[in-house]
């Protein structure tokens, strides 16, 4: 697997699209965090259909023709440096497959690619800026997201990655409770994202065929411990994880109890015979930390480290 290439940072006054590929975007929460942005010295512009209901499924935010338009048409804007999705939930699938993919290559090939920052959800997307436009993105905090609007946190790491990256290439596992599952290091190209949705993704038009030579980084919320056991057998007798360099673990809120959990972890990933580290701290959790995917790097599953060879954006 090699890197991908990597947009340019922010600078004050940059113009950032907000798009909705998702779920339905409560107006309060993306008003809070455009106030956000705009005290960054970013100009935040709101795509046209992200207040959108869709009329018959409440949980999608507008028509699916509509959000793959919004998403295009934002990468696309040569005025446009950033797209931040607003938030996830459910969507992305439906939408992904009617994006004008060849025009957002065009725009890349032409005007360099962008920042693209979204999670949860926006796994499917990830995949597709990978696979169809070679572009790296940032997996982190979203705009209209409590876990964005009420941590100061997960601002601060999000606001350096985007503007001063060099002083984000290591990614620590913050949390005492923290030990490698599987001890060592291991050099490769970060990718992931929510895991139930990787698996949901398997054998779709914008999914890779393997993560051979990556250093995957997984999380999720909401997934029972045995659910959490299916996905990860899919994943591995579908050869998916075959030839993985490590693997790193984010967060599992309400997904039960932990040490089940790490049980769970060692006894489906600990076969792969590469380090496997816990408690990252990116994902669905308070103070959530931005990880950059298609870059390289190193892990060191006994310290607890994530340090990228290069900077997450250029």
């Amino acid at each position: 697997m090699i890197p991908l290439v990597r947009p340019a940072r922010l600078t004050p006054g940059a113009r950032v699209a907000v798009v909705a590929p998702s779920g339905p975007v409560p107006d309060d929460c993306l008003d809070a965090g455009l106030d956000i942005l705009r005290g960054w010295d970013l100009d935040p512009v709101v795509a046209p259909h992200v207040r959108d209901r869709h009329p018959e499924f409440g949980y999608l935010a507008g028509a699916d023709a509509d959000r793959a338009r919004d998403l295009e048409q934002a990468w696309c804007d040569p005025s446009v440096a950033a797209v931040f999705c607003a938030r996830g939930g459910y969507g992305a699938q439906r939408m992904v497959d009617l994006v004008d993919w060849r025009a957002m290559l065009r725009a890349t090939r032409t005007a360099g690619p962008k920042v693209f920052l979204g999670y949860s959800d926006i796994t499917a997307l990830h995949e597709a800026f990978a696979t169809r436009l070679g572009v790296a993105t940032l997996h982190g905090p979203m705009t209209a997201t409590v876990g964005f609007l009420k941590n100061a946190r997960a601002q601060e790491h999000l606001r350096t990655t985007l503007f001063a990256p060099e002083e984000a290439r290591v990614i620590r596992s913050g949390s005492p409770r923290a030990t490698a599952l599987v001890g060592g290091r291991a050099r490769g190209v970060t990718l992931g994202g929510c895991v139930s949705l990787l698996a949901a993704d398997l054998g779709t038009p914008t999914a890779r065929a393997s993560v051979h030579g990556g250093l995957l980084c997984i999380e999720d919320i909401g997934e029972e411990a045995y659910r959490m056991d299916r996905i990860l057998t899919q994943l591995l007798r579908s050869r998916w994880l075959d030839g993985v360099a490590g693997v790193v673990l984010g967060s599992w809120e309400e997904c039960g109890d932990r040490d089940e959990l790490r049980v769970l972890f060692a006894d489906r990933l600990g076969g792969l015979g590469v380090p496997v580290a816990e408690e990252f701290g990116f994902g669905h959790c308070e103070g959530a930390l931005t990880v950059p995917f298609g870059v390289a790097g190193e892990l060191d599953a006994d310290a607890g480290t994530l340090t990228l060879d290069e900077p997450a954006l250029v």
